[in-house]
């Protein structure tokens, strides 16, 4: 079944081209790119069923040998985990080109055409099983991100995509030297494969460009004049599924294959998380317009789930999988309403807001509703996810825990002013009486992603039981990062020492055979116990 996974990057790479090559009006190239979006969907909801969640692994896979010379194949795959965020890829990416087929975006065929080559280029980064495959994708997302920004943004695009393009290349050049020394040292780029390295510069590079497109503090500068510059769909593209590949670098890569280096810098990341947590929360709170309560936002949420992600442990993983796709419908939505109200008021600005409810219904029902399962309710999703990384985090320190408690009751203060200043108080001088409510073709890009997460807040578990399934002691990833880190002391006590008991010299030969064998559950435990 690996053609499922192929097939999740062809339909929008042909669909591209097939955009590109004829010479279609703006309607019928914004109808066939929400054709092709659909289709996309409908692919992943094919493959969801045919995933044995049970099993867990790698499924659905296809590897073809691309340069033999250098052991690089075409190897593509998807684990529970990144399942459901080539999920939340496809689902975005629908609403977003629907948003932008029902806004009449000028260029159709080019608009289009680049909207369908990102969700190629993001569906590969989440299915590539391959180091080099895995770059040429990462680099694949920036170029349309490029021009959308830079030719559809608004007048402040030029610096906003020059920020943007420097911070980004930065950190993918670091990348790109880590892929080469790390493939040529090892022999392979194949992530299936049970390579691990201990180098601390080689874990930075990969770390310092996931860091930079997630984007965690401090390498945020280019976040705010990107999602405000960018034509909504785009921002709700940027925030809720391009930031989320950052995250699943730091899962595939960063952890697995760094796991000493993992635990040896596991504290910096989670305290620089943790000011990133408070401080993009306390700007949030200050910023004047709707888009930068959103951005700065994000830089809080992508920190409160980094702290799942370098808990490294059962709840702080399946929490931080959960928030990941919360947080990519959320944001999605919240942009895309951020779009519709600048339609009708020419500004975000909340001085210039208010009132927004009267007379529009069902503009407030859609915002109220995703405002507050955004700030946390109990009962939400979002609670799910974050109640999750708060109690796996708290093994790594209670400290953590009480920054992200804190952090949790500044968003609802934000996102209550969010909805305050654009649905209530007094009406503002850019609110014109005869603006109208939500139109069918706005619904119909934002009402999914809404429905999305009303479904996720009655069963969270459809995300945490099946993202790492398959040994259910503990997940695949927590399993390689407790035995690696744990490997040199133990080969220390019962090798590097003449000492130690037939007893031990046994466990440490049955350690080694399940470690050799990739059984990493069984190896854990006579890590342990030995």
């Amino acid at each position: 079944m690996g053609w499922l996974t192929t097939a999740l990057i062809l339909i929008p790479l042909g669909g591209a081209l097939f955009v590109w090559l004829f010479p279609w009006d703006t309607f019928t190239a914004g109808a066939i790119a929400l054709l092709v979006a659909l289709a996309e969907v409908g692919v992943w909801i094919e493959s969801l069923i045919r995933f044995h969640f049970d099993r867990g692994g790698l499924q659905l896979d296809q590897r073809t040998n691309w340069f033999s010379d250098l052991h690089v194949s075409y190897h593509v795959g998807m684990y529970g985990f990144s399942l459901w965020l080539v999920g939340l890829t496809v689902v975005v990416q629908a609403a977003a080109i629907a948003y932008a087929f029902w806004a009449g975006r000028t260029g159709a065929r080019a608009y289009f055409g680049l909207m369908l080559l990102l969700t190629a280029a993001i569906v590969g980064v989440f299915t590539a099983q391959d180091l080099l495959l895995f770059y040429v994708f990462w680099e694949a997302m920036l170029l349309p991100l490029y021009v959308l920004i830079g030719v559809w943004g608004g007048a402040g695009r030029l610096g906003a995509t020059i920020k943007f393009v420097i911070y980004t290349m930065a950190g993918s050049l670091l990348m790109l030297a880590a892929v080469i020394v790390l493939g040529l040292s090892q022999g392979t780029f194949d992530l299936t494969a049970s390579w691990q390295s201990s180098s601390d510069w080689l874990f930075l590079g990969f770390v310092a460009a996931f860091a930079v497109k997630a984007p965690l503090f401090p390498l945020h500068g280019w976040l705010p004049d990107a999602y405000r510059e960018s034509p909504p769909e785009v921002s709700a593209v940027l925030s809720g599924i391009v930031s989320k590949a950052a995250i699943y670098g730091f899962i595939r890569i960063a952890i697995t294959k760094f796991p000493e280096p993992t635990k040896d810098f596991r504290t910096v990341i989670l305290v620089l998380a943790a000011v990133g947590l408070v401080y993009g929360s306390l700007l949030a709170f200050r910023a004047p317009d709707i888009r930068g309560v959103i951005a700065y936002s994000s830089l809080a949420q992508l920190g409160l789930i980094t702290f799942g992600v370098f808990a490294v442990n059962d709840l702080g993983l399946n929490g931080a999988v959960l928030q990941m796709v919360n947080h990519g419908l959320i944001t999605g939505s919240l942009f895309l309403l951020a779009g519709g109200i600048e339609r009708r008021a020419t500004t975000g600005e909340f001085a210039r807001l208010g009132g927004f409810a009267r007379g529009r219904p069902i503009l407030a029902t859609v915002l109220m509703t995703t405002g507050i399962i955004g700030l946390a309710v109990p009962g939400s999703s979002a609670f799910a996810g974050e109640f999750a990384i708060l109690a796996g985090v708290f093994s790594r320190g209670w400290g953590y825990s009480v920054v992200g408690a804190v952090a949790i009751v500044l968003a609802a203060m934000y996102m209550l002013r969010l909805i305050s200043a654009v649905l209530h108080e007094r009406v503002g001088p850019a609110v014109a009486p005869e603006a109208l409510d939500l139109r069918p073709g706005e619904l119909g890009a934002i009402v999914p992603l809404l429905a999305c997460l009303l479904a996720l807040s009655v069963w969270p578990a459809a995300i945490t039981e099946r993202s790492f399934a398959g040994d259910r002691a503990a997940s695949a990833v927590t399993n390689q990062f407790r035995v690696a880190a744990g490997r040199p002391r133990l080969d220390y006590i019962l090798v590097g020492r003449s000492v130690g008991s037939e007893q031990q010299h046994a466990c440490l030969k049955k350690y080694r055979q399940a470690l050799k064998a990739g059984r990493y559950g069984e190896a854990s435990s006579l890590a342990e116990t030995c």
